[in-house]
């Protein structure tokens, strides 16, 4: 029996999914909680049925304007999250004739409290989704249990919370990122050399959430590969390259054999930078996603590779998933890995990053 029917009704998806017809209603409407298990019971029956809601219904529901909230970190020209705007801004474009606004709300991406204040921001506009930047996944927590107790849909990019109620999350499998990342790095550097990592300072000395599990999965895969060598972390500041050479230039004279090092977070053109000027370019660097000044150390050599993640589709995909489910009621599968780009200066000409 072909279930893909035009006039399919609740009862037939609760009875296809094996669920009530109240919890289809439910989720329909994004009324009241549901079990993960049940929601995605219920969604997998959505895609096989092709399920659409009634269109006339709905017109009646384009007298209301849907707000969207973005919640992505400031950024200057040629910097990560401009790709994501951009990605936003294409994505509003396009569901703007449904009578769907997307506003930006910006935070200091190295400042906590500047978070929370955005976080304030959201609590106090009228809202029906919001798009968050996970980095910062306490206060992602607290401000995604507000959401749903107020019942407004909301979807990640950049790392995941698995744990957490999101409609969606797009955006690359952060540990896997640094388990390739060591992996690449002790596969060209000689055995029992030193690692050194590199890390940004923030406010209050909180890493972010996509760090931290780039972090997890890069040491996990130097534990399980047996690496015999010392890993060795430094502090650096993100503008400040005379205070970054002298904490670099301590750290190489106690550390002599340090071969490798990485960066997890959009900018490794920092330690690059300092490398070039010091003439260290036997140091093997890997680093991540495809701002100006990494491209530019990577086209020389100063980096060894860039780990990149499409962040103006993650931007894209995250609006439309909410702008779908608040005109259509469609389901987005829940989590949508991007690519695990590996760029390396011979093919980094050839690379398409900006293609929605």
């Amino acid at each position: 029996m072909n279930e893909k029917k035009k006039n399919i009704r609740i009862t037939d998806i609760a009875r296809m999914a094996g669920v009530s017809a109240g919890t289809v209603d439910r989720i329909l409407h994004n009324r009241g909680k549901v079990s993960q298990a049940a929601q995605e019971k219920v969604n997998k029956v959505l895609l096989e049925v092709e399920y659409r809601p009634n269109l006339m219904a709905r017109s009646l529901a384009m007298k209301r304007q849907f707000v969207i909230a973005a919640l992505i970190p400031a950024f200057r020209a040629g910097e990560y999250w401009e790709k994501a705007a951009e990605g936003i801004d294409k994505a509003a474009k396009e569901l703007n004739d449904y009578n769907v606004v997307v506003r930006k709300i910006f935070f200091d991406q190295y400042d906590l409290a500047s978070f929370e204040e955005a976080c304030k921001a959201v609590r106090s506009e009228d809202l029906s989704g919001v798009l968050i930047a996970t980095l910062f996944s306490d206060a992602v927590t607290e401000l995604s249990e507000y959401l749903d107790e107020q019942q407004i849909p909301y979807v990640y990019i950049d790392s995941n919370i698995p744990e957490n109620n999101q409609l969606a999350y797009f955006g690359t499998n952060s540990y896997d990122g640094g388990y390739i990342a060591a992996k690449l790095l002790t596969g060209r550097i000689a055995q029992g050399s030193d690692i050194l990592i590199g890390e940004i300072v923030r406010e209050r000395n909180n890493s972010s959430t996509q760090m931290k599990n780039r972090e997890k999965g890069f040491m996990e895969y130097l534990h399980k590969s047996g690496f015999s060598g010392q890993v060795v972390s430094c502090k650096l500041h993100i503008e400040e390259p005379e205070y970054n050479k002298e904490v670099l230039d301590k750290v190489f004279d106690t550390h002599r054999n340090i071969k490798g090092a990485v960066m997890f977070n959009s900018v490794c053109c920092v330690l690059a930078d300092y490398l070039e000027k010091s003439n260290k370019r036997e140091i093997k660097l890997v680093g991540y996603d495809l701002i100006e000044r990494n491209i530019r150390h990577l086209s020389k050599g100063t980096v060894t590779w860039l780990i990149a993640q499409r962040p103006e589709i993650q931007g894209y995909n995250g609006i439309k998933a909410l702008g779908n489910f608040l005109i259509f009621g469609e389901h987005a599968p829940r989590i949508n890995f991007m690519p695990i780009d590996i760029l390396i200066k011979e093919n980094i000409g050839y690379y398409q990053n900006n293609n929605l």
